[in-house]
């Protein structure tokens, strides 16, 4: 491990560029995140965004360029101080998962091997959700997953993600969450998050800067022109065209 070039600074890229079987996927990006709070990138859904935010939690290595995420260069010790959330495909659960049924699954994933763990508790729902969820109602254990709403999903991911929380959490699109009131709730429970880790995600959309946010960084590669002047605003996909922002 290295000494970080600067501690105010969570990550630090340069000319970061990832390729894939069919070509090219993002990049050459420099990117600079500062360390504690909210950042949000701008950038629109799709593989170049996803195989960024995989960089970013070190759990892709970037083909080409250099990046340091709290003085870790290598994707491996990256990972080692980085939690990913709501990625798709990545964490996505059964819908007829019970709550109750993932929290043991993540208990005993992270209790040491010799451990006997039982179902989860209220207890143990508690201790796993509510640094997440705040004020927020919490999910019942007998809950399926499927009943809950797009904003309470989202935030179990989270929870379950940081358990052990990391010094950078990584969460995925937040324009999944299609409501405009639990859009603005969901990136008001980042930000309290961000009071305690470094908490980096991305949408499409324009920030409100009430919201206290550390910053919101453009990628203006992963940004089309009518995204980058505002005209169309995206939120969760749908089978309708204009709502994927195909326009």
């Amino acid at each position: 491990m290295t000494d970080h070039p600067d501690p105010a600074m969570a990550v630090v890229a340069r000319g970061i560029t990832q390729k894939g079987p069919w070509g090219h996927v993002y990049g050459p990006l420099d990117l600079d995140i500062a360390a504690g709070g909210l950042t949000i990138l701008r950038a629109e859904s799709g593989a170049g965004r996803t195989a960024l935010q995989m960089t970013l939690a070190g759990r892709m290595k970037a083909h080409a360029g250099t990046i340091d995420v709290f003085g870790r260069t290598r994707p491996r010790a990256i990972f080692d101080v980085a939690s990913l959330a709501g990625i798709t495909a990545l964490d996505d659960v059964y819908a007829a998962v019970r709550v109750v049924d993932l929290l043991t699954e993540k208990i005993r994933w992270d209790a040491s091997w010799y451990r006997l763990i039982g179902k989860a508790t209220r207890d143990d729902l508690e201790r796993i959700c509510l640094p997440v969820f705040g004020d927020l109602p919490l999910p019942e254990l007998g809950d399926y997953v499927e009943e809950l709403s797009e904003l309470d999903g989202l935030l179990l991911r989270v929870a379950l993600a940081n358990t052990r929380p990391k010094p950078l959490l990584v969460v995925g699109n937040v324009d999944q969450v299609s409501s405009e009131l639990d859009h603005r709730t969901l990136l008001e429970r980042l930000v309290a998050l961000g009071r305690q880790q470094t908490v980096v995600t991305t949408t499409v959309n324009h920030v409100d800067p009430e919201l206290g946010c550390r910053a919101v960084i453009d990628v203006p590669s992963m940004l089309s022109s009518r995204a980058q002047t505002g005209e169309y605003i995206h939120r969760a996909p749908t089978g309708d065209a204009q709502a994927q922002g195909e326009i």
